[in-house]
């Protein structure tokens, strides 16, 4: 006779439940003990080793073509900053390109037209996290008056999932073994293995980004980003 158990049934009461509908693989073989689903996690914590910000100008003036020339200098002045500090021409991209009418309110009157903004912003990748605080303060002293950031994270995160990935395997592994004891019986094989996520999980509140005062230089904690696998593994008891 055929049996279904789930980690909460085991803990609750031995009440069968229905799985979920989902489309699954049919097992190679049927199975003739007891089938047992368990839901694991892996973690994986690594030090990120890519940071992203976006960087640019504002600029106002009487007319839409001197914002625009104006801007143009301020960012020509930016990209040659980034370069000196070591950044490639393919991690530096365009993200924003802004020209609009300023108007003055004031209250019992018509608007007032008082000239052009124009607003130009760069998507900026660097790797060296170590020195970020350090590429700002020069981005600043270039003229950028627009920065967002930084977020952090890793370049080449697959290999840092599959890390979490056997993480996740292992502990539903661990907790199967767990289950077939507690129950006087043996896990005999896996039967099917499903994904349900793996990805980079929320980058921590320490990562912050204080602007410089006086003399000091922009302190930046990248702190850690911790990339998490979740699997559902069928297992079969006797």
């Amino acid at each position: 006779m055929i049996r279904t158990l789930t980690a909460a049934v085991l803990l609750a009461a031995a009440i069968p439940l229905a799985l979920p509908c989902q489309a699954q693989t049919a097992p190679a073989s049927p199975i003739s003990g007891t089938r047992l689903d368990v839901v694991a996690t892996g973690e994986v914590n690594r030090a990120p080793d890519i940071v992203r910000i976006n960087a640019g100008v504002q600029t106002q003036a009487p007319s839409a073509s001197e914002a625009i020339r104006r801007n143009a200098e301020q960012m020509r002045a930016i990209r040659a900053a980034l370069r000196q500090a070591g950044i490639a021409e393919r991690d530096i991209q365009t993200s924003a390109i802004n020209l609009s009418p300023e108007w003055r309110q004031a209250e019992n009157r018509a608007p007032e037209f008082v000239g052009y903004r124009a607003y130009d912003m760069v998507n900026v990748r660097f790797r060296d996290v170590a020195n970020a605080g350090r590429i700002l303060d020069a981005l600043v002293a270039a003229g950028a008056n627009q920065i967002d950031g930084p977020n952090f994270g890793i370049d080449r995160a697959d290999a840092v999932l599959d890390e979490a990935r056997t993480r996740a395997l292992a502990n539903a592994r661990t907790r199967a073994d767990l289950y077939a004891q507690t129950l006087g019986m043996r896990v005999k094989r896996i039967i099917a293995v499903s994904e349900s996520g793996a990805a980079p999980g929320p980058m921590p509140y320490m990562a912050r980004l204080e602007m410089a005062q006086d003399s000091a230089a922009t302190n930046i904690a990248p702190g850690e980003q911790t990339l998490t696998a979740v699997l559902t593994v069928s297992f079969e008891l006797e």
